[in-house]
């Protein structure tokens, strides 16, 4: 694999954390990982309407520059037409499976005419903290995902919902390796994400959570977004 770029993460156990860097040289959105075929297919009817072509497969697997993940508290972005989405990340480190939270900031503009440039125009902010597998496996599907967006100075309740709407990981994982290629150390995925409440728009601030409410733990992140000019 290509070099990528290193940040630093808690990897963090019920009864520990502790602080290391992880170097990311594979960045995957997976997208289109919704359980109810019947949903995605009128989502995709509906942005068909506006534009945006469906997918050649479902789910399908966009790749990144993996130096687009970042752990920052803001990000630039071209213009005002791009916004966040929650996603659970799933991550490959010293040969364990970790799990997260990231935002899969996409230009809603470009994707109306290239989704796999449109996931390539932002940066993907996710959270510090990484959960071992392990420890959510047995009740992974009563995890939450939640975000906030502030919108004109006014924090709004954007997505919320239980991972249980996308596939599970390591089913996703699987798909990547029969169709493109392997997940090793150093690679990361999102997941896949929820519908927006009011639907999408961009925002000044985007938070993010992941909720573990059995084991009564959360990972949390947020970000500013900075709006570029575009010059033409």
């Amino acid at each position: 694999m290509a070099s990528g770029c290193t940040l630093s993460f808690n990897f963090t156990t019920r009864s520990s954390a502790t602080a290391r860097p992880m170097t990311i040289r594979q960045a995957i959105i997976a997208g289109w990982t919704g359980r109810d075929v019947a949903a995605m297919e009128k989502h995709m009817k509906e942005l068909e309407e506006i534009g945006v072509a469906r997918p050649a497969t479902t789910p399908i697997y966009y790749r990144v520059g993996a130096t687009r993940i970042t752990t920052a508290d803001s990000i630039q972005a071209a213009g005002g037409d791009s916004s966040g989405e929650i996603e659970f990340v799933v991550a490959k480190f010293d040969g364990k499976l970790w799990v997260g939270a990231g935002s899969d900031h996409t230009d809603r503009k470009v994707e109306t005419y290239n989704i796999t440039v449109s996931k390539q125009m932002c940066d993907k902010p996710v959270a510090d903290t990484l959960w071992p597998w392990e420890e959510v496996a047995g009740h992974w599907d009563d995890l939450i995902l939640r975000a906030h967006a502030v919108i004109g100075g006014k924090r709004e309740l954007y997505q919320e919902g239980k991972v249980a709407a996308m596939r599970p990981p390591l089913e996703l994982i699987e798909g990547y390796k029969r169709s493109q290629g392997s997940f090793d150390d150093g690679s990361i995925m999102f997941g896949g994400t929820l519908a927006a409440k009011g639907g999408i728009r961009p925002a000044e601030r985007f938070e993010f959570e992941l909720v573990d409410e059995k084991l009564g733990r959360r990972i949390a992140h947020g970000y500013n977004i900075e709006p570029l000019p575009v010059m033409g």
